[in-house]
C-alpha cells in the first residue's frame, strides 16, 4: 500500500485507489444513489439523486467529512468518506482519551460486489486512518439488516459492539444499527 499527497490521492492498494471527491464524480455519484440496488442500505430507494442533489449534499464547504472516490483499475466504482468523530460520541460510547474516526462506504457498481473489493477498501481505509490520521478506533454503523457488510466488516477486523436501537431513519423505518469499532493494534494489547 502506498501513502500519496493528500491533494489528488489518498492511498493506493494495488488495483485499488482513493481520492478526494471532486466534480467530475458527480455523474458517477447520481447514477449510483439512483440505484436502488444502492439505495437499499445507504440513503432510501424512495429518495433517489440527481446531479443537483448530489452537488448540495455531497460538496458541501464547511464540512469535517472528507469525502472520497473509489477507484478500481482507474474505473469509479464506489464512495468514501471519513470523519473525526465529535466529542459527545466520545463520550457517549466510552473512547475518552482516543483518536476516533468514523467512516461510511459503498460500491456503487453492482458488477462489482462480492469480488473482495470492499473488504481491500475498507482495511485500507482503516490502514490508512491508523498510520497516517494517527486514529487509534475506527468505527461504523451499518443497519442490522444489511449482512453482507456486516460479514465485510468483521472480515475487516471489526467487532460489534453493542445494537444502536432505533439509530437511522431509512425509508420512513427507524432501523436498529450496529456499532462496530476496529481498533488498532496498539489498543488491542490492552483489552
Amino acid at each position: 500500500m502506498s501513502w500519496k499527497g493528500e491533494d489528488s490521492t489518498f492511498f493506493q492498494n494495488g488495483d485499488l485507489e482513493v481520492r478526494p471527491l471532486n466534480q467530475m464524480d458527480i455523474p458517477s455519484l447520481a447514477k449510483w444513489l439512483s440505484d436502488h440496488r444502492v439505495l437499499e442500505y445507504y440513503e432510501d430507494r424512495d429518495q433517489s439523486f440527481d446531479a443537483e442533489q448530489v452537488r448540495e449534499n455531497f460538496f458541501i464547504k464547511d464540512s469535517d467529512t472528507v469525502r472520497c472516490m473509489v477507484l478500481f483499475k482507474g474505473k469509479r466504482i464506489g464512495y468514501i468518506q471519513f470523519y473525526e468523530a465529535e466529542n459527545e460520541f466520545i463520550e457517549e460510547h466510552g473512547y475518552m482519551g482516543q483518536k476516533v474516526y468514523g467512516i461510511d462506504q459503498f460500491i456503487g457498481e453492482p458488477t462489482y460486489w462480492n469480488k473482495g473489493i470492499g473488504s481491500l477498501l475498507v482495511s485500507s481505509m482503516v490502514s490508512f486512518l491508523i498510520y497516517k490520521k494517527g486514529a487509534d478506533v475506527v468505527v461504523m454503523d451499518p443497519q442490522v439488516r444489511n449482512t453482507r457488510a456486516l460479514r465485510c466488516y468483521e472480515k475487516c477486523g471489526f467487532d460489534k459492539v453493542k445494537v444502536l436501537p432505533e439509530h437511522e431513519l431509512h425509508e420512513g423505518v427507524y432501523q436498529d444499527c450496529w456499532l462496530m469499532e476496529y481498533k488498532s493494534l496498539e489498543l488491542n494489547e490492552y483489552r
